[in-house]
Order: C-alpha cells, then sequence, then structure tokens
C-alpha cells in the first residue's frame, strides 16, 4: 500500500485527519491532494466500468448468471471483453451465481407398470356431476415441514368433493381423498370416471372404490 493510499484509508476508516498523518509521515498535504485528487489511471477507470456492467448484468439476471452468460450478454451490448476477465470481475465483487431451483413433481412414471387405459384423453369437462372426476397432490411448505395435500375434483362443476392432508405423499394420502369423495357423493360412484396420475407414480390408492383412471363399476 502507498504512503498516499494509507493516508486516505485512515481518514475513511478511522476518521484520522490528513493533516495528522501526513505530519506522522513526514509528507506535505499538497503533496498528498495531488495524489488525491488525481483522475484514476486508465487500467483503474476501465476495471470500474467493467466491475459497474458485471455487476448491473448479474443484477438483471437476478444473480443466477454465470460468467460466460454474463461475458454473452456483454458481448452483444459491444463491450470487448473476455470471458476470463468477466469471471475475475465477479470473484473480485463476490458475485456467485445461484442456480435456478427446478420444481419437483411429486409423481414419476413407472415404466414397470402396466398403464391404465385413459378414457379421458386429455378433455378434462364434463358434460353432468359424476362423469368425470380427477385427482391430484400438492406439496405445500410449512413452518414445520413438508405437508402434502391430495384432492378429488368434479370436472363438471369444479367442486371439492374430497381433501386429505399427510406429512406422505403416499397411497394412503390418496385413498383418503377418494374415499371422502365417494362418501360425499353418498357412496355410490357408479360409472365415475376417476383420471390422476396416482398410478403411473406407483400410488395406488388401496380399495378407495374407483380406479386410479378408468370408469367405476
Amino acid at each position: 500500500m502507498s504512503r498516499a493510499a494509507f493516508i486516505a484509508g485512515q481518514k475513511a476508516c478511522n476518521r484520522v485527519p490528513y493533516a495528522v498523518t501526513c505530519r506522522a509521515l513526514g509528507v506535505s498535504e499538497s503533496w498528498f491532494f495531488k495524489w488525491h485528487d488525481r483522475p484514476p489511471a486508465q487500467a483503474r477507470q476501465r476495471r470500474a466500468e467493467v466491475d459497474q456492467a458485471v455487476a448491473d448484468a448479474f443484477g438483471a439476471s437476478k444473480g443466477t448468471y454465470g460468467s460466460p452468460r454474463i461475458h454473452r450478454d456483454l458481448t452483444e451490448d459491444g463491450w470487448r471483453v473476455s470471458e476470463k476477465t468477466v469471471a475475475q470481475s465477479m470473484a473480485r465483487q463476490h458475485l456467485i451465481a445461484r442456480s435456478k431451483k427446478r420444481r419437483k413433481g411429486l409423481t414419476r412414471p413407472d415404466k414397470r407398470k402396466r398403464p391404465f387405459p385413459d378414457p379421458v384423453q386429455r378433455d378434462f369437462t364434463a358434460p353432468a356431476p359424476d362423469v368425470k372426476w380427477c385427482g391430484d397432490m400438492t406439496e405445500i411448505p410449512a413452518d414445520e415441514g413438508k405437508l402434502y395435500l391430495a384432492t378429488t375434483l368434479d370436472l363438471f362443476s369444479r367442486r371439492l368433493l374430497g381433501y386429505a392432508t399427510s406429512a406422505r405423499p403416499d397411497a394412503v394420502l390418496a385413498g383418503q381423498a377418494i374415499k371422502m369423495a365417494v362418501a360425499t357423493r353418498g357412496g355410490n360412484v357408479a360409472g365415475v370416471i376417476f383420471h390422476t396420475d396416482y398410478a403411473e407414480a406407483g400410488v395406488k390408492p388401496r380399495n378407495p372404490g374407483l380406479p386410479c383412471s378408468g370408469r367405476a363399476s
């Protein structure tokens, strides 16, 4: 560190007057102010400009871009800078890209299971009540941990017929939601088509009264 930089640092960090530090080091105040007031060197000026551009690009990405993507953005904006320089600027400014979290689905197809027939064929409408139902399972973040909600819906009125919550997304939870829906309709579900991906995920309700995809008998 140069003497001039030390004098400036004492003022900034410890509030020591310039005059006091100059006397202690045996330099004149005029010499110090000549250094202090001079324009920054070209290299330092360039580095400051690059740092600002990198910080702006990083902020625009909400902290998700790394040096390759920021370098590409700066190049597209007309900057002549290398990816290494961008990486050094990010390290200098402690800018660390965070990866975007991809939401993981609760269900995944089980390729070992024979798929159920799909009478719905992506037509999620119904001409009357109790013709088509659908079920789903959702993860709800809570202070105590994860909570899972299973639901059963009538596709005609969009009425929620049954629901259940649990700390585990298992077959018991799915079955409870379907059983509530069956009870809501008085126990008679003959002919109702129930569509869900529980079976594809290997989450098959235990004797809920309806198949996982198909027509109830």
